[in-house]
């Protein structure tokens, strides 16, 4: 179970990469860096945090192989056909919920602190994308207002995730309660537009 949701938070993550070039005049090979970026950065920057390496896609090359395939398969869809900023959205959503999931279990594997491990799930969920909107040139999504409950979702649930790793440690419920509540903020951030307050300057009109 835990390799397949691995997989899959990798290739949805590739995807999300894919999409984001379009528009952005970015060849073949920018398309592939945007995905891999987007797929491993997260999960890189908890690896080598840990202390966990080789890092998860270079110990299993498997990875690579999903994510590229899927970037290539994307690219060439995306081509044929106009898909809605909104399945970006959607796609972005369900890569931040299952990474943010996996960093924490992770972690906690690690016998790491509770709120390390929260720390963690948020890192391998949100900086790949991060990375992704620099290289787009683009604010980064955790910083937008408009992109709503980003980090906030991914905040809240690895820590109901890691809470019931605590009270119920093993059950197999604990993980999809995590990634259903992770990617459901999202999208409620998304359809009603909650975002967090803007640290505006009052003297500016």
């Amino acid at each position: 179970m835990q390799i397949i949701l691995e997989h899959l938070g990798v290739a949805v993550a590739a995807i999300t990469g894919v999409l984001a070039a379009k528009g952005k005049r970015v060849d073949l090979f920018g398309v592939l860096v945007l995905a891999l970026v987007t797929a491993f950065g997260g999960g890189t920057i908890r690896d080598l945090t840990l202390g966990d390496t080789p890092v998860f896609w270079v110990r299993d090359s498997s990875f690579a192989v999903t994510a590229g395939a899927t970037a290539f398969a994307t690219f060439f869809l995306a081509r044929l056909r106009d898909i809605p900023t909104r399945i970006l959205l959607v796609a972005d959503a369900a890569a931040l919920a299952f990474f943010t999931m996996l960093g924490a279990r992770k972690a906690l594997h690690f016998g790491v602190a509770p709120h390390i491990a929260v720390t963690m799930g948020v890192i391998t969920g949100v900086a790949g994308g991060m990375w992704r909107d620099v290289l787009v040139g683009q604010i980064p999504h955790v910083f937008r207002r408009d992109i709503y409950l980003y980090a906030t979702a991914a905040i809240f649930g690895a820590l109901v995730f890691v809470l019931l790793e605590k009270f119920r440690p093993g059950a197999v419920e604990n993980m999809p309660i995590g990634v259903a509540l992770t990617f459901g903020l999202r999208l409620i951030g998304i359809r009603w537009r909650i975002s967090l307050p803007v640290f505006d300057d009052p003297r500016e009109d």
